[in-house]
């Protein structure tokens, strides 16, 4: 079986954006109205967590499962791209995870992404009994032994597998997915290990925002290292970027406001402060494409925007019709500069 992936399908330089919904302390009408509203505005995807317990603020709170959310919204809409940002490997036998992402490309019509990501919420792994392993390492371990199941059951192949934790024998997939290359997108950021695993197996990764330019930057070189060594090109690889909650508004005052209001929303949760306080970027179009395009530049052209309940409108309005617009003019005029001083420099 031949580990690599073909060609990504990927466009390599449009600026789009994808709408991360959080299904915590929300009721179900409102969420697939959220996904509605995403696909009919022009995002270019559509996501959804992979958790059983709400996973900012009080974990004592309503939260909506996943795979049943995305196969809703792909019956409530014609456009967006579906997945999970990402899906919990220890959650489900590898392909059982196909064989439903396989089912969710057909809901669709071919708009699924498999998501897929070690995981790392303890509590609601040990509240619902599932096995989890005792350290990220071992889970990485596992997600490692999973993902050539996963690539070939979407790829057309049946593969098998005998490794410490999983069994399969040619497994196959039929029907297979509605997309002849459906991309599986894997996440997390480790140098070493997972952006390995992103070089030999996946589509498209996902990186979050906390980790700062200067990370990212550090991550990019190691995934280009990981490839090389592979004989894979890099750039069949879609590069996706999380942010936490954004809010737009005119003034960076306003938006802050709003953006605390629905923290409290939110099982009493307190906006990010630190390391992390850089993911919630706040504030007028401006300042959200200022924030945004150090990271555009470098080739994180899919950004992918939380979204909490009640899943602010004005700020997936403007995202869409005033942000994309002003970041594809800036990247646009950033990439004109630096054309004319390479050839001022010939």
């Amino acid at each position: 079986m031949n580990d690599m992936p073909s060609a990504s399908p990927f466009p390599d330089t449009e600026v789009r954006f994808g709408a991360l919904c959080w299904a915590q302390y929300t009721d179900w009408q409102s969420l697939l109205e959220a996904g509605v509203r995403a696909d009919r505005l022009g995002f270019h995807s559509l996501w959804a967590w992979d958790h059983l317990y709400p996973i900012v603020g009080s974990s004592d709170g309503p939260f909506l499962e996943g795979y049943m959310t995305l196969a809703a919204w792909a019956q409530a809409t014609t456009k967006v791209k579906v997945g999970l940002m990402v899906g919990a490997n220890p959650f489900r036998n590898p392909a059982l995870t196909a064989k439903m992402a396989t089912t969710l490309d057909h809901i669709s019509n071919g708009r699924a992404y498999l998501g897929i990501g070690s995981a790392w919420n303890e509590e609601e792994a040990r509240d619902f009994g599932f096995e989890f392993g005792e350290t990220p390492g071992e889970r990485l371990r596992w997600l490692r032994e999973a993902l050539p199941v996963m690539r070939g059951m979407l790829h057309g192949e049946a593969p098998s597998a005998a490794g410490p934790h999983y069994s399969q024998q040619n497994v196959h997939n039929d029907p297979p997915p509605v997309q002849a290359h459906m991309p599986l997108l894997i996440g997390g950021g480790g140098e070493n290990v997972t952006l390995r695993l992103v070089a030999r197996y996946g589509d498209a990764m996902n990186i979050g925002f906390a980790a700062g330019l200067e990370g990212f930057v550090r991550k990019e070189q190691a995934l280009r290292r990981h490839c090389q060594e592979l004989g894979r090109d890099h750039r069949e690889i879609e590069r996706t970027l999380n942010t936490g909650p954004m809010i737009i508004r005119d003034t960076h005052e306003e938006a802050a406001a709003v953006l605390e209001d629905i923290y409290r929303h939110n099982g009493n949760a307190e906006t990010w402060a630190g390391r992390t306080a850089a993911m919630q970027p706040t504030g007028s179009p401006d300042e959200i494409v200022e924030a945004l395009l150090p990271f555009v530049e470098h080739g994180y052209y899919h950004v992918v925007v939380g979204f909490p309940s009640p899943f602010d409108q004005e700020t997936m309005e403007r995202l869409i019709g005033e942000v994309q617009p002003k970041l594809t003019a800036a990247l646009e005029d950033r990439a004109g500069q630096t054309q004319a001083v390479t050839v001022g420099q010939r």
